[in-house]
């Protein structure tokens, strides 16, 4: 197998590690908050140390968001023998996997007998956790600008990463629930989960997550172009790096368009078990979103490519926006349809790859649109931004999942037939509703202010290319 492959699969397992644990963190921690973490404690006393645990989840992401371009800085000012990713991707790997496990118990339990001791120890942990995280994000993510400089070749890695990313935040997805069932069972607890059962489904992603970034640490390779060697290691403030952000319009814009999608996105995925547990009593077949979504998953990606080549990423991006709504649709007329209810799925999930590779690749291509444009390249603050709006929507996805439990009369012991016409229409109206809206005006952002295609990216390249090749002469 030659290097490239090598670096494309590498870069695929780790895409495949990194959602594996995106999901279990954004999604399932606060199932397992909801579900199990406060048993014992009062209806009360739960409900409103789940909305304590939310708030300080979501306060802690939203305030740490600012930190991520200084993060970028960071990293593209880094200098060691590995390159300037490696470093970070490793150390950010290993110290987020062993908080995620971590944060996945009640702290002997403290959770039950002190909560307020338990709550302080638990933000101390879950800061560690977030800006390790966020090292390793910002470094996985900001590898495709240094692994090559050519549009097709980073549509190839990025296509690759994707299908890993697919398999692994979809795996996931299918199989949560058995294997929290899997470890409940061997640790002698009953019914479908515990406490016990979660930590060990922690265990699992927290390993292949760790391993996978060493994997992709070790088969990548930086390339050493003239384009990249214009690159100056700079000292910047706060002020600078975001001014660096608002500077490149095409970035910003796509950063506000990303947003709406990326936090209309997660507040219904957040809170699909729901659907199958409460809404139409059916858990055991949650599986089957995460079976459609790896399917979906598999098929769209490879499909990215050519559906480039033949109608351009832009309409890709607006044409799977359309999917979703469509999706949306149907989940609101299914009622207890199985049929009409994997149609909204299938609509809901196969676009997700096609419009994150869009994405993935206009902020990318905006590396060179910013040292095109503005004469600095900062390719870690630049893919930062990515991530960035990530982690914004995972904190909505916390606070939406915890507020959405509480509001519904979806916490605890609670089953399908606990719930009231009243808590239906309030999770309808968060999961689906507001959601579809977000995305309408994600599309609406994107075909009014995004022009940056992949032939003006192709051109832009051309004519820096140029322009430093002459100036080398110069100095020669």
């Amino acid at each position: 197998m030659s290097d490239k492959m090598k670096q494309r699969f590498a870069y695929a397992f780790g895409a495949f590690g990194h959602d594996a644990y995106y999901v279990t963190l954004s999604t399932y921690f606060m199932i397992f908050v909801t579900s199990t973490l406060f048993t014992g404690a009062d209806k009360a006393t739960e409900a409103k140390y789940i909305g304590l645990i939310t708030s300080l989840v979501v306060g802690i992401r939203l305030v740490e968001i600012i930190f991520d371009p200084i993060i970028g800085s960071i990293i593209d000012n880094t200098k060691s023998k590995y390159g300037k990713f490696k470093p970070w991707l490793v150390i950010g790997g290993l110290v987020s996997a062993v908080a995620l496990v971590i944060i996945y118990t009640n702290f002997f339990g403290l959770a039950v007998s002190q909560p307020s001791l338990y709550l302080g120890l638990f933000a101390v942990i879950f800061i560690i956790l977030d800006s390790f995280y966020s090292f390793k994000d910002i470094a996985f993510w900001s590898m495709i600008p240094a692994l090559s400089n050519d549009t097709a070749e980073r549509g190839t890695l990025a296509t690759f990463a994707r299908f890993g990313s697919s398999l692994g935040a979809n795996g996931t997805t299918a199989l949560v629930v058995p294997i929290v069932a899997f470890f409940t069972a061997m640790t002698g607890g009953k019914g479908d989960e515990s406490a016990a059962g979660w930590f060990w489904f922690a265990i699992v992603i927290a390993v292949i997550s760790a391993g996978s970034a060493i994997i992709t640490a070790k088969f990548s390779k930086e390339n050493n172009t003239i384009l990249r060697r214009q690159e100056k290691n700079e000292k910047y403030s706060i002020v600078d790096v975001f001014k660096a952000i608002f500077m490149n319009d095409q970035l910003m814009w796509l950063a506000i368009s990303y947003m709406f999608y990326a936090i209309a996105n997660v507040a219904t995925t957040g809170v699909l078990m729901f659907y199958f547990k409460f809404v139409i009593g059916r858990v055991s077949e949650f599986a089957l979103v995460g079976v459609i979504s790896m399917i979906t998953g598999i098929i769209a990606v490879p499909l990215f490519p050519i559906l480039t080549r033949l109608i351009t990423r832009r309409y890709v991006f607006i044409l799977g926006i359309i999917l979703m709504l469509l999706g949306y649709t149907s989940f609101l007329v299914a009622g207890n349809n199985i049929g009409i209810i994997t149609l909204g799925l299938i609509l809901f999930y196969f676009p997700q790859q096609l419009i994150f590779l869009s994405v993935l690749m206009t902020i990318t291509d905006s590396v060179e649109y910013g040292q095109w444009k503005n004469g600095v390249r900062k390719e870690a603050v630049t893919l930062s931004l990515r991530p960035l709006l990530d982690k914004l929507a995972g904190a909505f996805s916390n606070a939406i999942v915890g507020f959405v439990a509480i509001a519904a009369g979806m916490t605890g012991i609670a089953t399908a037939s606990d719930i009231t016409a009243s808590g239906i229409r309030t999770y309808h109206l968060y999961a689906f509703v507001i959601p579809g809206v977000l995305m309408l005006v994600s599309m609406i952002i994107f075909i009014w202010k995004i022009t940056l295609t992949e032939k003006k990216h192709a051109e832009i390249v051309k004519e820096l290319e140029s322009r430093y090749k002459k100036d080398e002469n110069t100095k020669l």
